[in-house]
């Protein structure tokens, strides 16, 4: 019998780059934001080993653009986040989670500021266009809330910055980590950022108009071939070693941003008019008694984790896996979970129900890069 495919209509958008990424001989894609996202072009783990050594491009069209434009733009950021936003700046990037009354995360988005009347949010995998259009007009803000026709392309890996300089001109290097600049590419205007889903550097490209993303892709990779630039995407093994949270898989509305070790970018005491702030307010006082960790499991390499693994300790179930894989640069099973505050000390010892059998495991407080 052969495997189930995944039927995909115009519900399921593809993206700008979509052609390209097909001839760059993408072998799989998942569904985000109602868009087609690769995941694979040679291999999870040849991807990873390019991504760490050389420079990709990554169709990343699926992080849809909420634009928020008008007098009020500024008033209803901050209604969406618990992070204080009146030091951002113009040109500025904002990890900003957003959450909803009761403080559960409903997002965990990268904001940009142009003026005080218009920012970007570049949204991980929810319908959150719909949560900020409904705060609008539930407190008759004078603010318009839409889908721009922009689509984010990502430059990522230790070449990067040469790689971007060729196409966008010296100015790229000026630009700062999580800040942009308005480049030109033919004429058009874009920003781009220092920021992307990867912890080897690169920049993310919010491409202007969807009429421009070959032309722009096509650009990259001539300027590129001696830099030994491919198609890539955003690698499984690399996030799980950085603990780059994917929203949906290791955090969900039943967490709050304290739980997803987020709590940096709260400032509750300062942040008024964030509609979740009375209930994170009870959380910042009290402390989460769960959070996000990571994990190296023992032995020979896991099965995938579509569903999550439960963690016990002495026979109580005290947390769950929710991402996992094996990392050939650590030689060791890699893993994002959450767990109680009793056994969340780093070192700490515990056992995970795998697919394949209970293995070891040992809590990381910090990430693997």
């Amino acid at each position: 019998m052969s495997a189930p495919v995944l039927s995909i209509s115009r519900r399921t958008r593809e993206t700008p780059f979509t052609r390209r990424v097909t001839e760059a001989g993408v072998r799989g894609y998942t569904v985000y934001n109602h868009m087609l996202l690769p995941t694979v072009f040679e291999s999870v783990e040849a991807d990873y080993h390019h991504l760490k050594r050389h420079v990709q491009v990554w169709d990343v069209a699926c992080e849809r653009q909420i634009e928020i434009r008008g007098p009020d733009a500024a008033r209803l950021m901050q209604m969406l986040t618990p992070r204080d936003l009146r030091g951002m700046n113009p040109g500025q990037c904002y990890y900003v989670p957003i959450v909803d009354e009761t403080g559960g995360m409903l997002n965990d988005p990268v904001a940009l500021k142009f003026t005080d009347e218009k920012f970007y949010i570049s949204i991980a995998d929810s319908d959150l266009l719909f949560w900020a259009k409904g705060l609008a007009y539930g407190f008759r803000l004078d603010v318009d809330v839409n889908e721009p026709d922009v689509a984010p392309l990502a430059v990522q890996g230790p070449k990067a910055e040469e790689l971007m300089v060729r196409v966008f001109g010296e100015g790229v290097r000026n630009i700062r980590f999580f800040r942009f600049a308005l480049l030109s590419f033919q004429g058009r205007e874009m920003p781009v950022a220092r920021s992307g889903y990867s912890k080897q550097g690169g920049f993310e490209i919010y491409v202007t108009g969807s009429d421009i993303g070959e032309a722009i892709w096509d650009a990259l990779i001539v300027a590129g071939a001696d830099l030994n630039v491919r198609a890539g995407c955003p690698n499984l093994i690399e996030r799980i070693e950085g603990r780059l949270l994917s929203y949906g898989n290791d955090m969900t509305r039943e967490n709050t941003p304290h739980e997803c070790g987020l709590g940096r970018f709260c400032d509750t005491q300062t942040a008024i008019g964030c509609v979740g702030r009375d209930a994170l307010l009870r959380v910042a006082s009290e402390g989460p008694v769960r959070q996000i960790r990571s994990f190296a499991i023992a032995g020979d390499p896991v099965p995938a984790c579509t569903r999550p693994w439960p963690i016990y300790a002495g026979g109580d179930r005290v947390g769950q896996i929710s991402s996992a894989t094996w990392s050939p640069d650590f030689e060791t099973n890699v893993a994002i979970g959450m767990i109680r505050m009793t056994h969340w000390k780093d070192g700490t010892t515990v056992e995970v129900e795998a697919p394949d059998g209970t293995r070891s495991a040992q809590v990381r407080e910090a990430s693997f890069i």
